[in-house]
């Protein structure tokens, strides 16, 4: 928006413009440092979306919505043409390729209405919990697939036929394998049919990592150490670190939870902690101690923090597993947030396996006395190491099961299941932090560039229907766009990423989106593609392509590292445009830019405009430059250039004629009011014309003698009020506000009968558009010329019309509100330069409005005619119809 304008001050007022802005901003800066705390992040982690795209601006999108909501869980593997969701009393196979093509193959599972009225009975919501809520959809085998319900409190479990796509068998008991309620935190994953499964099974029980299939059933330990203490799992996976064996000895299966902490001490700020925990997938227990239980079961701390600040993300929201080429390269890339629920905030942080590996292989914690306090084991470590699965090493000792494992290595693992050493993130802080900004699921691939460079691309979802894409570039993330999936919020509950349809999957409770990988063409210039840093994205010298369908790359431009390099000798078209305006007029050049992280820079015929002061005669914004009251020396090539990267690129031209045919009005006073009203709009009038409101700086004396006076006596103010009140109550007069809109008048008619015309106001405050000038038809209403354009079609309150009825009738309604202007597909473009039809989307970035006031002046007519809160009246009046932005961001506010 346009800057703050300058304010000519008597040197008797300097006390009041110095002391008073401060008393303003006072609550201002309070307030802001109350929105920040409890912390501040480093600048160079709160990132920005370069882009940001709209629902109705999505190209490509696929939606899948059913009558069974809410989905609560999806399945896709990249080779199958098929992807599988479950949700409430459902399950669907829809196509891959189209996921909006019907109809889909679908299973009805409903619960049954026996196990609905026992949920009742249990005191549960039958409008959310008794129903059949799908929380287990995998693949079993080569044919199967295995699904799981709560069955209204009554997990089931059925064998699902993956072809048909039809339950092979009857439901089978599933309590121990899926929790009761659809909320409680969950995760599964089936190896080689056996099916592992974390979360709190019941309401009484304690949360519990199991192997429920096939025998022997593994569980968690309970005491006389419980390893587990209220957690909440969020994820698990298998990584396969058997180099060289035929049998996968050493895989092991890696679950991701917050969990209340044990290492709680009384210097300790955090009360729940992030924690990654491992067991052996060769594990079958012990043979007396530790029988039916973990004998590789232990856990330790992941830690995403801000070193600087020494603040840390301790809340686990979601984890997804970037396998590599070797069990080494493979990575944990989390979602973590705050333990304060009333405060917004993510952060994204990487972990390498060998940090994983490290922590597990360092001294142990040990719990004195079954007490809250944890210390660091120093004393004797077992052998075999306990924790540590069973290899060709160990059996070559004659230790070939679990089950042969000593009772000392036993028992020191059910006393010592928490490890000492942190598992701290790659480069030790988070590759991406965002600000009122929760992060819920993600998905990754990796992506090789132009430059034989490999790439880690995230797709993000938000807790409000939004998808943000980014790249990992030398430990940052840079957000290429953000894309709302959704018009209503709702969170995101899965993203799913297929290579072979090059398509991202994004489900939420209301239904799912299917999204291309990428949309290149919605960069329209070689600058725009290069800033965008996407890698599938590359210029071949006409257009923005994707480089999975290019098989000559020779010709194509890309730079992921820095964003600006390689179009130097592109051409590209700049849009030009010419403005005629008269001296003295105000005239917005408008310059909208695509890209958020991009600034504006005016130039005049090659030289830098300067909007900064206060005698320069312009006022930049982040959406155009003003000339305020245009000279003709003025007169010139304007240019309004994106400055992105340190790079400089043309976006628009004005070819700006100031003549001098045309003097401004004699007799008129202008002055400037910095308000925080949206930036003018067109009302229509009475007589269909376009009424203008007109805004201008000059001879602030008397107006801002006037405003001080008012604001240092406010009591006096109110005094006066309560006085009028009184004196109303008493002669039995009551006082009635009409709210009407100006007729307007004829070019004829004199300023004395509009006055009486509207119960002797004695002057008018008019708020017009920056110029008072619009020559020509403008969406086929001729607009009036300058003279013409008075008091017509703005709102007024009118005081002590009506009398007080004395039977206690009920007053009438209030008239209607005059109809809000539609917006129209034609476009009338003014001399200044102002368009009749503003951009629908405006920038949220510095979004202050700013208008002007202009007072018309006459013979009869003062400066001090008005008392303050009249004329406050009628602005505010007149500010609920001068909207532009469908929600003002807090800057506005």
């Amino acid at each position: 928006m346009i800057e703050r304008s300058s304010i000519k001050r008597h040197p008797a007022d300097m006390w009041g413009a110095h002391f008073l802005p401060g008393m303003l901003l006072l609550p201002t800066f309070l307030c802001a440092l109350a929105a920040d705390f409890p912390f501040t992040a480093p600048l160079d982690l709160d990132v920005t979306p370069r882009v940001t795209v709209l629902s109705s601006g999505l190209q490509g999108c696929r939606r899948f919505r059913s009558s069974a909501v809410p989905i609560s869980t999806m399945l896709l593997q990249d080779d199958s043409e098929r992807l599988y969701v479950g949700a409430q009393g459902a399950a669907f196979a829809l196509n891959a390729s189209d996921i909006s093509a019907s109809p889909p193959l679908s299973i009805e599972w409903e619960a049954s209405s026996e196990k609905k009225s026992l949920c009742l009975l249990k005191g549960k919501d039958n409008k959310t919990e008794c129903f059949n809520h799908i929380r287990l959809l995998q693949r079993f085998n080569s044919t199967h697939l295995y699904m799981c319900g709560t069955h209204a409190f009554w997990p089931l479990c059925a064998y699902i036929e993956e072809k048909t796509f039809v339950m092979s068998s009857d439901p089978e008991e599933g309590r121990d394998k899926c929790p009761h309620g659809p909320k409680t935190g969950y995760t599964a994953v089936i190896i080689d049919q056996q099916i592992y499964t974390a979360s709190q099974y019941d309401f009484w029980s304690f949360p519990d990592i199991r192997r429920n299939s096939p025998s022997p059933v593994l569980r968690t330990e309970d005491a006389p150490t419980r390893w587990l203490n209220e957690a909440e799992f969020v994820g698990s996976a298998l990584v396969r670190e058997s180099l060289g064996s035929s049998n996968g000895d050493d895989d092991k299966i890696y679950f991701f939870f917050t969990e209340k902490s044990q290492e709680q001490t009384t210097s300790s700020s955090h009360s729940r902690v992030a924690r990654v925990a491992r067991v052996c997938k060769g594990d079958r227990g012990g043979r007396l101690t530790l029988q039916k239980r973990w004998t590789s079961f232990l856990k330790a701390r992941l830690t995403c923090s801000v070193p600087e600040f020494d603040f840390h993300f301790n809340m686990l929201r979601s984890v997804f597993v970037m396998h590599g080429l070797t069990p080494q390269d493979t990575l944990f890339y989390g979602i973590f947030g705050l333990e304060w629920k009333n405060v917004k905030a993510s952060a994204v942080c990487r972990f390498p396996l060998s940090e994983v590996q490290e922590a597990f292989e360092g001294p142990y914690m040990e719990n004195e006395d079954s007490g809250t306090t944890w210390k660091e084991y120093v004393g004797k470590i077992p052998d075999p190491r306990p924790g540590t699965c069973i290899t060709d090493d160990l059996r070559s000792k004659g230790i070939n099961t679990s089950t042969s494992l000593p009772d000392d290595v036993l028992d020191f693992v059910r006393r010592h299941p928490l490890m000492s050493k942190q598992v701290q993130s790659a480069d030790r802080r988070p590759l991406l932090f965002r600000r009122a900004t929760d992060y819920t699921q993600m998905a990754a691939q990796v992506v090789q560039g132009l430059d034989e460079q490999m790439y880690h691309v995230l797709y993000m979802g938000t807790d409000e229907g939004w998808l943000h894409k980014a790249v990992d570039i030398k430990g940052q993330l840079h957000i290429i766009e953000e894309l709302q999936l959704f018009e209503q919020p709702v969170p995101v509950i899965s993203v799913l990423i297929s290579s072979n349809k090059r398509g991202v999957y994004i489900g939420s409770p209301s239904g799912v989106v299917q999204l291309p990988l990428s949309n290149c063409i919605r960069y329209s210039s070689c600058y725009d593609c290069i800033f965008a840093r996407d890698p599938h994205c590359a210029w071949n010298g006409a257009e923005c392509v994707d480089m999975m369908t290019q098989s000559n790359r020779s010709n194509l431009i890309q730079d992921i590292l820095h964003g600006r390099t390689g179009c130097e000798s592109t051409r590209y078209d700049v849009v030009q445009r010419s403005r005629s305006v008269r001296v003295g007029d105000d005239v917005l050049l408008q310059c909208e830019l695509s890209s958020n992280l991009a600034t504006p820079l005016w130039t005049l015929d090659g030289s830098q405009v300067q909007g900064y002061d206060l005698s320069s005669g312009f006022r930049t914004g982040t959406d155009g430059l003003l000339i305020i009251e245009a000279r003709h020396d003025q007169s010139g090539l304007y240019t309004c250039h994106a400055v992105e990267n340190n790079v400089k690129v043309a976006v628009v031209t004005y070819n700006v004629s100031i003549s001098l045919d045309l003097p401004p009005p004699p007799h008129t006073k202008k002055f400037n009011i910095i308000t925080t009203l949206p930036a003018p709009t067109v009302h229509p009038s009475s007589d269909g014309a376009h009424t203008l409101l007109l805004l201008s700086p000059r001879n602030m004396e008397a107006i801002y003698l006037s405003l001080i006076t008012v604001l240092g006596g406010l009591c006096f103010v109110l005094t006066v009020v309560l006085a009028y009140v009184g004196f109303c109550l008493r002669t039995g007069q009551r006082g009635k506000y009409s709210l009407r809109a100006a007729a307007a008048a004829h070019p004829s008619s004199k300023r004395s009968s509009r006055c009486k015309k509207q119960h002797r106001i004695s002057s008018s405050m008019e708020l017009k558009t920056i110029s008072s000038h619009c020559n020509g038809i403008c969406n086929g209403v001729s607009k009036p010329r300058n003279e013409d354009l008075q008091d017509g079609g703005f709102l007024q309150i009118v005081p002590g019309e009506g009398q007080t009825s004395m039977n206690n009738e009920t007053p009438p309604p209030a008239p209607p509100l005059p109809p809000t202007p539609q917006h129209t597909s034609q476009e009338c473009d003014f001399p200044n330069g102002l368009s009749a039809t503003l951009p629908s989307v405006l920038r949220r970035m510095n979004g202050n409005s700013y208008v002007l006031l202009r007072q018309s002046d006459s013979e009869n007519t003062s400066p001090l005619s008005h008392t303050f809160s009249e004329e406050l009246s009628r602005i505010l009046e007149k500010r609920k119809h001068t909207q532009l932005l469908p929600r003002p961001d807090e800057s506005s506010v």
